[in-house]
């Protein structure tokens, strides 16, 4: 099994933003964290989110980012130098070293730091990423290539930082990876997986509002 390692630590507040399409507020322009952070049920010291109607539930407590995700954005959109993209670049709380959504399944506890950690689930991704980074399409391609990046819950406080390895504890859900649930949200949607997910106890009730409301259309 690859090492996951915590390859960057990021927290910010809200803020009103001004581009070309006018204000918005959002805490997606989150900063590096040097040292330690307090990790808490609510999310890591310092952090806060703007729409605290579809995020921040103690679910959504950590956003974590696969590292190797911003090569393959680089390459897609052909940036580089000062413009390529990097760790924090959505948004993420964790930037990971070492996994992708293929390798993550919902409900596996790591112990990371002196923290304790379960993942909930996806993230899904919306359009505020896309703004952020001035990229066309950005929002409908991630969707498309499944790289969404996922959620996890606190099972205990404790403190972090950039480097620490995220030791696997325990694994109830072993065939259901977050590739596997994007696939059947964003891909070619599977009824029966659908209604079978939403027995997983571990998977976050937000993802299963979304299940209950493509298994009703």
């Amino acid at each position: 099994m690859a090492v996951i390692e915590i390859h960057s630590i990021f927290t910010g507040e809200p803020q009103t933003i001004t581009d070309g399409r006018g204000e918005w507020r959002s805490a997606i322009f989150r900063t590096p964290v040097s040292g330690e952070v307090r990790v808490t049920s609510r999310g890591l010291e310092g952090d806060r989110v703007a729409d605290t109607k579809h995020h921040g539930t103690p679910d959504q407590a950590i956003c974590c980012h696969p590292l190797q995700h911003y090569a393959f954005w680089n390459e897609v959109y052909g940036l580089s130098g000062e413009d390529a993209l990097g760790p924090g670049g959505v948004g993420e709380n964790w930037t990971l070293g070492g996994v992708d959504e293929g390798g993550i399944c919902v409900g596996d506890v790591y112990a990371a730091g002196m923290a304790r950690v379960q993942v909930s689930g996806p993230r899904v991704p919306c359009w505020k990423q896309e703004r952020k980074l001035g990229l066309p399409g950005f929002h409908k391609r991630t969707l498309e290539s499944l790289r969404t990046g996922f959620y996890a819950r606190v099972l205990e406080e404790g403190t972090v930082r950039a480097g620490d390895k995220l030791s696997l504890e325990d694994r109830p859900n072993p065939d259901i990876t977050q590739r596997v649930i994007n696939e059947c949200a964003h891909g070619d949607f599977d009824p029966a997986l659908a209604q079978s997910l939403l027995e997983v106890p571990e998977l976050a009730d937000g993802w299963k509002k979304i299940l209950r409301f493509r298994l009703s259309a």
